[in-house]
């Protein structure tokens, strides 16, 4: 009952996770439309979008909702705008995000990447994720787990990119706050100018239909 009329494949559906239907600018679009509908104030909004941009300058993939929920539960803003917002953090985005915190990190901690970009996220990323399938086999096996890696990847990048995270991500969050609260606010006031105009017009029609009769 619930399933798609056309199947997607395994390829369309990694080439949507990089490029959605319609494009990027279309989905945008959806996200900012979706944000004006949302239910409470400007400020409460604003202040969901201040947490959902600030989180995706955090290295915690795979947990930014739930990340951007939190402080947005904490800023009493609104959660729904929070998770929105982490639309910010994209296939064509996490890089140069990337960059940015590390490289803020390692300014702030007074130390440097020890080697280039690709090799400081993705090799690191991929022989952290090795040392965690090991160690994970090793629970069932005779192997000794090993922690070299993890402790690399912890040192020269996770612990850097979550401190170097905080700078442009208040940058960021501050922006997006400053940009949202009179966008939403201007919109909220001509959806209601034009729901009491129609309010109105109904008024108007049901009265004259006693007066003809």
């Amino acid at each position: 009952m619930f399933k798609r009329r056309d199947s997607r494949s395994i390829l369309r559906l990694v080439t949507e996770v990089f490029w959605p239907r319609g494009g990027w600018v279309r989905a945008a679009q959806y996200v900012k439309h979706r944000m004006r509908r949302l239910p409470g104030t400007p400020e409460q909004i604003a202040r969901g979008v201040f947490a959902g941009a600030f989180t995706v300058f955090t290295p915690f993939f795979g947990l930014h909702f739930v990340v951007a929920g939190i402080l947005a539960l904490l800023m009493r803003g609104s959660i729904l705008a929070a998770l929105l917002a982490t639309f910010l953090g994209n296939p064509l985005t996490y890089v140069p995000i990337a960059w940015i915190s590390l490289q803020t990190g390692h300014w702030m901690l007074g130390t440097s990447m020890r080697s280039g970009l690709d090799e400081s996220i993705f090799s690191k990323f991929g022989a952290a994720a090795g040392d965690l399938w090991h160690n994970f086999i090793a629970i069932f096996t005779p192997e000794t787990a090993h922690w070299d890696e993890l402790h690399r990847f912890y040192d020269d990048v996770f612990f850097p990119w979550m401190v170097g995270a905080i700078l442009p991500g208040l940058v960021c969050g501050v922006i997006c706050y400053y940009l949202s609260v009179p966008v939403i606010h201007a919109y909220q006031k001509r959806r209601s100018a034009r729901l009491r105009k129609k309010m109105e017009k109904l008024r108007a029609q049901a009265g004259a239909a006693p007066a003809k009769r």
